[in-house]
């Protein structure tokens, strides 16, 4: 085969143990190298002074990312590359046949990049995810909050929609100080706008789910819950500011655009943008961003059977964001997304609906940010205007299976309506 480059290098990387090999035309250097910044730097002017022209490492776990960051302020080109994708015979595992390999394979250009965004994109992802942890945090303390009211006969979901909000943290704070809750309480709390004239259940049904029995170790437990809450919900500011910080206009101009579509809000058109970025060069088609999302149906065939489409693997930080989308989106009724998930759901199920809902929702952000386009309501009756020709044909051939004559007449009137 045709070498690609005259010097490059392949990196096995470990935790604390890298091993790199430099393939020059035919000769080849093996070295190995620690994992600490003076070695990775080392390493660097290494094949700085032997003229390497490209690098290539597998993604192993997040260890690759300092050897990365280093190698990519030298201008050494470095790739990452999936380790599936590279595999080597079974029964020849070392670290240094593995980083051989690799170099053979990168010399060839038999490898396929993985696609790394820059250095600012890769800190506004890093910023995103650790706030979208957070939120999880939160609405697990939230419940753990919700089943220990349960356990002391307190039906407060039942009567407010936020467990969180003004009217139940003051309803929670009145139960906390040990004071009983009646009408004159009821009647003086509205007064005073502590909770809401508009709650769920009436007066009468709020005092008896808010009279329950709590243990001083629930009590305690409680205190501490809210208190963790509290904390959470300071830091999610916190990094919403970053976050908005980071983003620079033409990020921002782009998560606002994404908003205009149905089940997109702020927070999602954020991650989205993080983690895909604005600039739609880097993927051909909107069939490239699918399948690399791990959105898009995979291929499982033999001797003419299909065995399985299950969705690939991709980013599991914008499948799940847009899953989320999806969940949203359909309760928009007579909107092309509601009609979508109730087109396929009839015949494939929810969940799969749902994903083939997420599916279109990232290809239209995708055409949206190459083109800068605005989102167009395609409608709930989109597929039934785009299929009507064929239905009538159809329609016409079955009437004719069943021995109806259709004069020819009929026929191209019924087709020119289409």
């Amino acid at each position: 085969m045709e070498n690609l480059y005259a010097v490059c290098c392949g990196i096995d990387v470990h935790k604390k143990l890298i091993v790199a090999c430099l393939r020059q035309e035919q000769n080849t250097q093996i070295k190995e190298f620690g994992a600490s910044t003076r070695e990775l730097l080392s390493l660097a002017d290494w094949l700085l002074e032997n003229h390497c022209q490209a690098v290539a490492m597998e993604s192993t776990g997040s260890y690759w990312k300092p050897l990365y960051n280093v190698l990519e302020s030298f201008d050494l080109n470095p790739i990452v590359v999936n380790a599936q994708h590279m595999r080597n015979v079974p029964g020849r595992k070392t670290d240094i046949k593995d980083a051989e390999w690799i170099s053979d394979l990168l010399c060839h250009g038999l490898l396929i990049p993985s696609f790394i965004p820059n250095r600012s994109q890769r800190e506004l992802r890093e910023l995103v995810s650790y706030r979208k942890s957070l939120v999880k945090t939160q609405s697990a303390e939230l419940n753990r909050l919700q089943k220990m009211l349960e356990g002391g006969n307190i039906k407060l979901s039942g009567t407010v929609s936020n467990i969180n909000g003004k009217s139940a943290r003051n309803l929670l704070d009145l139960i906390l100080e040990g004071e009983k809750f009646d009408e004159a309480v009821y009647d003086q709390m509205i007064k005073d706008r502590k909770i809401s004239r508009r709650l769920k259940a009436s007066k009468t049904k709020l005092i008896e789910d808010m009279n329950g029995v709590l243990s001083p170790v629930q009590i305690k437990m409680i205190r501490e819950l809210r208190k963790h809450i509290d904390e959470l919900e300071k830091h999610i500011r916190e990094l919403d500011q970053d976050i908005n910080d980071a983003m620079s206009d033409p990020e921002k101009e782009a998560a606002k655009r994404l908003t205009q579509i149905p089940g997109i809000g702020e927070d999602s058109a954020k991650i989205i943008i993080s983690v895909i970025g604005v600039d739609m060069s880097r993927f051909p088609t909107d069939r490239h961003i699918c399948s690399w999302a791990g959105i898009s149906p995979g291929n499982k065939e033999s001797a003419k059977k299909k065995l399985s489409a299950r969705t690939t693997k991709g980013n599991k930080l914008l499948r799940s964001t847009l899953v989320v989308c999806a969940h949203s989106a359909v309760m928009k009724k007579e909107s092309y997304f509601s009609s979508l998930y109730n087109r396929i759901a009839a015949h494939r199920g929810k969940k799969r609906a749902i994903v083939a809902v997420g599916h279109s929702i990232l290809k239209i952000a995708y055409h949206m940010l190459k083109n800068g386009e605005s989102y167009k309501e395609l409608g709930s009756n989109y597929y039934q205007t785009k299929t009507k020709e064929s239905k009538i044909k159809s329609y016409l051939t079955k009437l004719e299976n069943l021995g109806i004559e259709i004069p020819v007449e009929y026929r191209n009137q019924a087709l020119q309506m289409s």
